[in-house]
Order: structure tokens, then sequence, then C-alpha cells
């Protein structure tokens, strides 16, 4: 019988383009995530506007979760242990929204997007 780790882990392939959020992803992206979730203080986004990359070092974020955030691209942020409530907090700087990272996500434009979810009946 597989271990609780690999249940995971075949779960994973299983469904492919889908990146499981566990533990060892929360623990590689904690710089990343409780950078973004200082955003919620205006002053902390207004800091970050100001000096990117020194706002990245007070957080201690590794050279892949840096060059993420300097490309906006959400796929590799959450590839990096960005965790997709955190990284709205992010996109919120920028004016994007759900929306445009679900349409980041899935490679479609963000009204292709919500054509998707409107014939999903969502």
């Amino acid at each position: 019988m597989p271990t609780a780790p690999e249940t995971r882990r075949q779960v994973q392939d299983d469904i492919f383009g889908t990146p499981l959020f566990d533990g060892r992803s929360a623990r590689r992206g904690y710089a990343l995530n409780k950078m973004c979730y200082s955003f919620n203080d205006k002053a902390n986004r207004d800091a970050f506007l100001a000096d990117e990359d020194a706002y990245c070092a007070r957080f201690g974020l590794n050279e892949q979760q840096r060059e993420a955030i300097r490309a906006r691209n959400v796929l590799q942020l959450i590839a990096a242990g960005g965790n997709a409530y955190y990284l709205a907090k992010f996109a919120g700087i920028f004016g994007l929204d759900m929306q445009d990272i679900g349409a980041q996500q899935t490679g479609v434009t963000k009204d292709e997007f919500k054509a998707r979810l409107v014939a999903a009946g969502r």
C-alpha cells in the first residue's frame, strides 16, 4: 500500500499541469507567501513598488522566486512555492484579479477564461 506522500505524488502525476500545494511546497514558498501577505498594508505595497529587489531581499526570496516576481508570471510563482491566495495580493498591486490569474494559469485570455467559467456554470 502506498504511503501518504506517494499517494499525493501519484495524484499530482494524474492531474497533469496541476501543481500540488503540500507541506513541501509551503516550506519552499514560505518567504514568498509571507512577502505577498505583507501587501495587505498599503505602506508595504508602496515600498515594494519603490524598490522591488530590496523588498524581495528583505523577505529572503531565492533567485527562482525573484525571477518569477520580475516576470509577473503566476505559474512560475506557483512552481516556486506560491499559494494562489497570497499571490492574489501580489497581483492586486498591478490591478489583476483572480480571473487574470486563472487566464494565465490556463494559457488563455481573460475573456476566454471568463467564457469558460460561464459555460461551466460558475
